[in-house]
Formats: structure tokens, sequence, C-alpha cells
């Protein structure tokens, strides 16, 4: 079985083996967006039984406002709304260009939540200069399952309002059975003023 360092090597150089193989599924590009959106079954995303790990990859994430989160949130098979139940943590260390602040990893309990329906945070006080914009990646395990709970993980660096390159750390869970078959991002404040979004989904 290959592991996430397999699935991640096979990715960069292209590998055409069955394990672990990546498929595109779908490219969403921002501009000046409010929310950028991904529901089974609607403009050819898939998001269910067919593969067991999903990939999203955020590149280039830039907002329209400036110190504000890029987050995101799922929605159940049949839902109301982007509001389904999470527990989730989250660490960040930190350096800022000037070389006078370099944080150790720290954990902020105000970045996670208990139980919470909120947009989980996945990038944290992005900036607006026109140098300025994150990437990461969020991993979404077996989402279509209603046995167990869905797990999630992410990983990504924001280049802050502040001239601090952020690294972010995030995981959790969606605390319900259900099919997770909606994911949505958006900003805390404002809209995404340019992006990308590619889902990626795993055998």
């Amino acid at each position: 079985m290959a592991n996430y360092h397999d699935i991640r090597y096979n990715f960069a150089i292209g590998s055409g083996a069955d394990v672990g193989a990546m498929k595109l599924i779908k490219t969403v590009t921002a501009s000046s967006s409010g929310t950028l959106s991904f529901v089974d079954g609607t403009d050819d995303v898939v998001l269910d039984s067919t593969y067991r790990t999903y990939i999203f990859k955020f590149i280039a994430i830039h907002p329209g406002t400036d110190n504000t989160d890029f987050v995101f949130q799922g929605n159940v098979a049949g839902g109301s709304g982007y509001n389904e139940t999470m527990t989730t943590t989250t660490w960040q260390p930190y350096h800022n260009e000037a070389d006078t602040d370099v944080g150790a990893p720290a954990y902020d309990t105000s970045d996670d939540q208990a139980q919470g329906t909120g947009f989980q945070q996945l990038l944290k006080n992005l900036g607006t200069d026109n140098d300025q914009n994150s990437s990461g990646e969020l991993w979404l395990f077996n989402p279509s399952n209603t046995t167990f709970v869905t797990h999630f993980l992410a990983v990504g660096n924001s280049y802050n309002h502040n001239d601090y390159t952020n690294q972010n750390f995030t995981a959790g869970y969606f605390n319900l059975t259900g099919a997770i078959d909606e994911i949505q991002f958006k900003m805390t404040s404002g809209n995404i003023d340019a992006g990308t979004i590619k889902l990626y989904g795993i055998a």
C-alpha cells in the first residue's frame, strides 16, 4: 500500500503507476470570487465513492481584503448548508522578512474548533500586496463512507500582511457519518481576488 510520501513522490515525477496515481478532476479559478465550491455531480465534479482520497491544491491564492484568512467547510449529501460539525487542531511556525521575529511552532486555540460548525482556517493573515499570495493542499479521506467520521488534514504557507512566512498545519474530522459530497472555500472577509484550486482523486 502506498503511503503519503509515496503518493506525493509519484505525483511529483509524473509516475503512471497505478498505486497512488492521482487523477485531476476539476480546476476552478478565482476572479474576485466570494466562494469557490466543489459539488459532486455539478460541473464535472466527482466527490463520491469513486475515490477513497481526495486532494484539493490551492495555488497562488490572493485575497481581496488585507489581513484575512482562507477557510473551508463541507456539506453532507442532502444537507442544507456548509455548517457541518467538526473538531480540528491547527498550529503555525513563522518568520518575518526582517529576520527579527522567528516563532517556534505555536498553537492558538482561537484557530481551532471543538464540535464547531464554522468554516475552518487553512491559511492565516493573508496579504493583498502585489507580491503576496499563499498556497497549500487539503486532503479529504473517504468522504463517502457512512460508517465512520471523515478525516482531513492540510498544510500550506501564507505570505501574510505583515511580510511574514507563516506555515499552517491543520487537521481534524467532520463528526458525522453521512457522506460529505460538497466542499467550499472562501475568505473570512472579502473575496478571493485570484488563485486556482485543483481537485484530484486517488484510487
